[in-house]
This record gives C-alpha cells, sequence and structure tokens, in this order.
C-alpha cells in the first residue's frame, strides 16, 4: 500500500470562494493517476468523514486528459472568520495526504 501524497506529484487546497475549499491532487503518471482512481480510496464517504462534511456535498471530479482529480466540498468556517486558522485554505489538504491506496 501506498498513501496518496507518496502517488501524486502535486497535493494542494485551496479557497474557492470564502464558502468553499478544493484540493488538487496531480499526478506525473497516467499509472498513478489510474492506481487511485482504480482503488476507489479517494471517494466522498473518506472525504466527509475527514473533513466533517456532508457527504452529498463533496464534490470529486476527475480530469483523465490532465492526470488530476479535484475535489470541492464547503469550508467548516467561512474564509477570514474570527476562528479560521487558513484564510487561504492552502493548508487544509493534510487530511487526504495519508489515504491508503491499494
Amino acid at each position: 500500500m501506498s498513501k496518496l501524497v507518496d502517488l501524486c506529484k502535486v497535493l494542494r487546497s485551496k479557497n474557492a470562494g470564502p464558502l468553499t475549499l478544493t484540493i488538487d491532487v496531480m499526478f506525473e503518471n497516467k499509472d498513478n493517476y489510474e492506481r487511485v482512481v482504480n482503488s476507489g480510496a479517494l471517494n466522498a464517504q473518506t472525504v466527509s468523514r475527514l473533513y466533517d462534511v456532508d457527504e452529498k456535498d463533496v464534490q470529486i471530479i476527475e480530469y483523465g486528459i490532465v492526470d488530476t482529480i479535484k475535489v470541492t466540498f464547503p469550508r467548516k468556517l467561512v474564509s477570514g472568520s474570527v476562528m479560521d486558522n487558513d484564510v487561504y485554505g492552502c493548508q487544509l489538504h493534510r487530511p487526504i495526504a495519508n489515504i491508503e491506496i491499494n
């Protein structure tokens, strides 16, 4: 088994507006991309559990033409609110980094 972070070239998060977070998972080659996609490990249920969001609000979009997966879901806190500790959403990708991939 490998961790997601070990199979991708870029793993980053960022705001997609003040209410939504997006995580980009970019791969250097088609083999690693297909391995992750075919494993089914990166799914709405897992993201829901890791980020404490409703599963129905998680979108996972596969862009096979560029070996990239985009994960989008609502932020728990509005960007820039008093309790928000990551205004840009750039450090919120960490929970999915350790997802185990067969």
